[in-house]
């Protein structure tokens, strides 16, 4: 397999990939390709600070009193504009749902633990709790499993 690289700053950006039959990798990059938005972090706003937050140092993004709340990897909250389903589409595909209100960074889930309740919690490397959905749930476990 040959792999190139051209930089042009002056040429319009296209992706061509030629293969012999379609794979898993194929499918991969396209889905890739598809949510590039070229976006790399997003503007938060916490008391008189206006920050850019990185997706790399997100934990997750959830509703918090009816705002939209990003948690940084210190456990900061900032306020976020727009909507979480608007933000989904600009994240990267490692922000994964876990349940109606919470997209979470998967690379920033330390684990899973059972509640008493019978419900399972994300736990996030900042200790940042929430709780993951049954239906959520099932989607990460076929999504590991798949590894």
């Amino acid at each position: 397999m040959k792999y190139k690289l051209i930089i042009d700053k002056h040429v319009e950006e296209e992706i061509i990939a030629i293969v012999h039959a379609p794979s898993s990798l194929t499918q991969e990059i396209e889905n890739l390709v598809r949510s590039f938005s070229g976006a790399d972090s997003l503007m938060g706003y916490r008391d008189d600070e206006m920050r850019k937050l990185s997706f790399r140092e997100i934990e997750c993004i959830t509703i918090l009193d009816r705002k939209v709340i990003a948690i940084d990897t210190d456990g900061n909250h900032f306020l976020l504009k727009g909507r979480l389903r608007d933000l989904e589409e600009v994240l990267p595909s490692y922000f994964i749902r876990i349940n109606k209100s919470t997209l979470a960074n998967e690379h920033r889930i330390l684990r899973f633990d059972a509640a008493f309740s019978g419900g399972v919690d994300a736990v996030f490397r900042c200790g940042y709790r929430e709780y993951v959905s049954r239906r959520c749930f099932a989607e990460i476990k076929r999504r590991y499993e798949g590894i």
